[in-house]
């Protein structure tokens, strides 16, 4: 319902942008039922577009549909593809990168129980049996844990589903064997797993993750197995899970 509503402003707040800000409302505009019609195709648009980024300024986007009605485009498709591909591949990602790159080094310096590694991992650890580590990609681990994404909101914990996860430290991802690495068995450790570590640039929407999202794990190492074959990870699993 909260989406739908918040939807429905940024549709409204689109024509009000589009119309030049009169400040009508928008049904005093929607004198005919082709202007109807036009009226939701922009929402439809508006949707769109919120799907693919929220903190689009609304104005330029209408700035944008403006100039193609009215014939005097700003950029040739050619311009507009390479400046949109440039932005997408080199720009936003840059931006990103320093913005969790200063989110994870804010967590260091207000918790000093929090260490970084080179690779940008920042870690809290309750160290087990450190003669006991996995270090062979074929090691198999056995471990609980919960995910969250950095609000604190759980994606998925073993403790819920009251079972442990069983697998080969190769299974995993990045992020999360380095972090077992650190740990040894019986220890805890409590994580911040840079995106590039994690879920990268794709993400996972099956799992509710956003593509470059800084991910929160707490990891319980409860035994390794030395010296074994790779081996898939344990039922209820798909793929490099965690």
């Amino acid at each position: 319902m909260f989406r739908t509503i918040c939807l429905s402003v940024m549709a409204a707040a689109a024509v009000a942008a589009c119309s030049g800000g009169s400040g009508r409302r928008a049904s005093e505009q929607l004198r005919s039922e082709d202007d109807s019609v036009a009226y939701v195709l922009g929402m439809h648009v508006g949707r769109n577009l919120m799907a693919m980024d929220s903190t689009l300024n609304v104005a330029a986007v209408c700035e944008g549909i403006r100039e193609v009605f009215a014939s005097r485009e700003r950029m040739t498709d050619e311009q507009a593809r390479t400046f949109y591909l440039r932005f997408v591949n080199y720009t936003k990602p840059e931006r990103i990168r320093a913005y969790e790159e200063q989110f994870l080094e804010d967590i260091r310096r207000q918790d000093r129980t929090y260490a970084r590694t080179s690779s940008g991992l920042t870690y809290s650890v309750e160290v087990g049996d450190e003669s006991v580590l996995p270090r062979s990609e074929t090691d198999s681990v056995t471990i609980r844990y919960v995910l969250r994404h950095a609000d604190g909101r759980v994606i998925s914990s073993s403790y819920e589903r009251q079972d442990t996860l069983r697998t080969t430290l190769g299974e995993m991802r990045e992020g999360v064997r380095e972090a077992i690495r650190l740990t040894g068995k019986g220890g805890k450790i409590s994580v911040w797993v840079p995106s590039s570590l994690a879920y990268g640039a794709e993400g996972d929407s099956q799992a509710g993750i956003a593509p470059n999202e800084t991910l929160f794990y707490e990891i319980e190492l409860l035994d390794v197995t030395t010296g074994g074959r790779r081996r898939p990870i344990s039922a209820g699993a798909v793929g490099k899970t965690i």
